[in-house]
């Protein structure tokens, strides 16, 4: 039997030394966090299993089912809540791959939402986002994975202030070109009316 990702993860944070925050018994923050706040190296991350195939019969998307993972909408919005330092780590247990989304990549990727809905005590719906692995940046072990991460990390100044292309190329996705080229006597217009 497959150890589970959480314990994959503690077991890999002791074994190679790394200071680590568990918070995996919480409902309101990210599974882990690791690294050095001081130095706006910490970093937070929500880990998720793909354990089945998804009966796509049930879920209205054009992601091809090896592609596709399934995350709630609640738990994409609380990776926000921890940016720009933050992601999701996902687990493909039929492929024995990995993926890491930066919290960058999970909202600028193209994906499909919609409500399952629930029947527990009360009737209810639950949003869910179906996603695709390809979007993500895949990896054959947590050693890449955390490369991955630092790596992030590394290019976050330029993901946020200086890249002025549309960010990441994503599966199921065609950035065309639009609006008028640019020119010199815009920007001057611009800093005019608005300064």
């Amino acid at each position: 039997m497959l150890q589970s990702f959480e314990q994959e993860l503690k077991q890999y944070f002791k074994q190679h030394q790394i200071v680590f925050d568990d918070n995996s018994g919480s409902f309101k923050r990210l599974d882990f966090g690791f690294g050095d706040s001081k130095s706006k190296r910490y970093f937070s991350f929500d880990v998720k299993e793909k354990r089945q195939r998804y009966a796509t019969r049930n879920w209205p998307t054009e992601i091809p089912e090896e592609h596709l993972f399934i995350i709630d909408d609640l738990a994409a919005r609380k990776i926000l809540a921890y940016a720009p330092n933050s992601g999701l780590v996902v687990r493909d247990n039929i492929r024995r791959k990995y993926f890491f989304f930066s919290v960058v990549d999970l909202y600028l990727m193209p994906k499909q939402r919609v409500n399952r809905e629930i029947r527990k005590n009360v009737r209810s719906v639950k949003g869910k986002w179906m996603t695709d692995l390809r979007n993500g940046h895949a990896y054959d072990s947590l050693a890449e994975v955390f490369s991955g991460i630092e790596a992030y990390l590394d290019s976050r100044e330029d993901i946020f202030l200086n890249i002025l292309e549309c960010y990441g190329e994503y599966a199921g996705e065609e950035v065309p070109k639009g609006g008028i080229v640019r020119r010199p006597e815009h920007w001057t217009v611009d800093v005019e009316e608005t300064r």
